[in-house]
């Protein structure tokens, strides 16, 4: 019985069905991790995967919790405003692109800023009729003037009233765009000298709208939005477009232009920031000396009105009191 088992394990049929079983197995045993993929990897894509939707849940939660802290009541109580220019179709009759653009220009974006320009636009000239019908044929202002005349003040006040609202965004445009160009240059200097650093444009954004927040709290704020626009719109050419037409200055477009096309040619940043730093720092220079060679006509008739009356009287007054004073003595 030993012999034969002794026999068969030295037997050369079955050392090579032995070595050959060994072979497949650690081949097998080796091949399996391959096949099966590398685990490290499955679990580190995983883990990233995993994070990105927590990521984009909060992102959202956050997003949803600002935009209900920043419109509040006031969502509320524009709802009955939205109705009614819905229902009415305001939009088509009383704007348009450009009165979009200048209520972007003016720093009211979003939807709900049209909403409350287009109510207004509505509702202020019978508000301004109301207030001239009280005043003149209840309260009996101009006694002295006809009916008629008092009847064309009453519509001079409904007609001021309807355009009162884009005059209030004219003027809110025209302030935003004065703070803006003032801080502009020194944000350009702050953000060559970011990029010269080492920093991307992002970050540069990022720097330059906490540094310029002292001077101008427009730019600061455009900063930030072209920031975001810069991390989630998927062409950075629109966020760059945007910047200028929130703007709506020349030379805020001028750098949107130049980095553009520094994206996209690759020429360097730095050189075409300097430039334009320059440019918009003599521009801001012309147009205060523009403004000092204006005075000199501007202070002629108040000088005429104001000062030299009283020059003359300083100068005029005590001899016209001593030629009084011996008059008297004479007589």
């Amino acid at each position: 019985m030993i012999d034969q088992i002794v026999k068969s394990l030295i037997d050369p049929t079955f050392m090579i069905a032995l070595v050959v079983a060994a072979a497949v197995f650690v081949t097998m045993f080796t091949a399996l991790p391959a096949l099966g993929g590398n685990p490290l990897r499955t679990r580190m894509k995983s883990v990233a995967l995993e994070r990105d939707e927590l990521r984009a849940k909060q992102r959202a939660r956050l997003a949803a919790e600002a935009d209900r802290k920043r419109r509040g009541l006031r969502e509320e109580q524009s709802l009955g405003m939205k109705s009614i220019v819905e229902r009415l179709d305001l939009k088509r009759a009383l704007a348009d692109e450009a009165t979009i653009a200048k209520l972007k220009v003016a720093g009211f974006r979003g939807q709900n800023p049209l909403t409350k320009f287009l109510f207004f636009r509505l509702v202020l000239p019978f508000v301004g009729f109301a207030i001239g019908v009280v005043y003149i044929f209840v309260l009996g202002g101009f006694p002295d003037q006809p009916p008629f005349v008092k009847l064309f003040i009453c519509i001079l006040l409904a007609y001021g009233g309807f355009y009162a609202p884009i005059i209030y965004v004219s003027n809110r445009a025209t302030k935003r765009k004065e703070s803006i160009q003032k801080a502009w240059p020194d944000a350009l200097d702050l953000m060559l000298i970011c990029v010269e650093s080492g920093m991307s444009v992002e970050a540069a954004f990022r720097r330059v709208a906490d540094e310029i927040g002292t001077q101008s709290v427009d730019l600061a704020e455009e900063f930030v939005l072209t920031n975001a626009e810069l991390s989630f719109l998927q062409e950075r050419k629109q966020a760059y477009e945007n910047l200028a037409s929130r703007t709506g200055l020349d030379s805020v477009k001028a750098v949107s232009q130049a980095l553009v096309q520094a994206e996209r040619y690759g020429t360097p940043v730095a050189h075409a920031l300097r430039v334009l730093s320059a440019e918009s720092r003599d521009m801001r220079m012309n147009a205060a000396e523009k403004k000092a060679a204006a005075l000199p006509p501007k202070l002629t008739v108040p000088m005429i009105l104001f000062f030299l009356p009283v020059l003359f009287a300083v100068i005029l007054g005590p001899a016209g009191i001593q030629v009084a004073e011996q008059g008297v003595f004479n007589n």
